[in-house]
């Protein structure tokens, strides 16, 4: 390759690294993503069930999950704040309409907001009903308010709401970047896979 082209080629490489997330940004996307399909499906199943020792033990794995996802969501937003996001690529800003910059805007800081919300709701209510969180069995947590019955029934709506309203933002986020991928070809997906450049 000769000097001129290896110049040539230098700005397209690093336009490519500075459209695509770091590392640490993959890993943390794809563990909460993970994580986020266990508790939610968790919460879906175990509601269903008739009270048993099996439910109780479903609902304290449920509940780990939704501290550990809290946690996480907090470190993943001290590493937000402090390492500014890419951009989109050019030529992907300029062809998407400005509804649709809205709507990607709109839809990352509602499911932010909602990382938090759902399981502080879950830890309030939990709290209010009388089961203080016992993370692993080992760690008691303190309770996010006191005991209150009345509370509790107000809160324990909330919380599935809250959830089901996660479920909807996640699957326009999923819809979004498969529309991307095979509709528009743009290969936006990419920026958050490793190894893909």
């Amino acid at each position: 390759m000769t000097e001129s082209s290896a110049r040539a080629n230098a700005p397209a490489k690093s336009s490519s690294r500075a459209t695509r997330y770091t590392g640490v940004a993959m890993a943390a996307h794809w563990v909460l993503a993970l994580g986020l399909i266990a508790a939610l499906g968790l919460g879906w199943y175990m509601t269903g069930l008739p009270f048993s020792p099996s439910r109780l033990k479903l609902y304290n794995w449920h509940k780990w999950l939704g501290v550990t996802l809290l946690t996480l969501s907090l470190l993943r937003l001290l590493w937000r704040v402090t390492h500014r996001p890419p951009e989109l690529p050019p030529a992907v800003a300029r062809a998407m309409p400005k509804w649709q910059h809205w709507a990607h805007n709109g839809t990352h800081h509602a499911m932010y907001l909602l990382f938090f919300a759902v399981p502080l709701l879950g830890w309030a209510y939990s709290s209010a009903a009388g089961f203080p969180i016992v993370f692993l069995g080992m760690l008691p947590l303190p309770d996010f308010v006191s005991a209150s019955p009345e509370l509790a029934e107000t809160l324990k709506p909330l919380h599935g709401w809250a959830a089901w309203a996660l479920v909807v933002l996640i699957a326009m986020h999923v819809g979004a970047a498969l529309k991307h991928q095979f509709i528009d070809r743009d290969g936006l997906i990419s920026r958050m896979l490793p190894g893909r450049a």
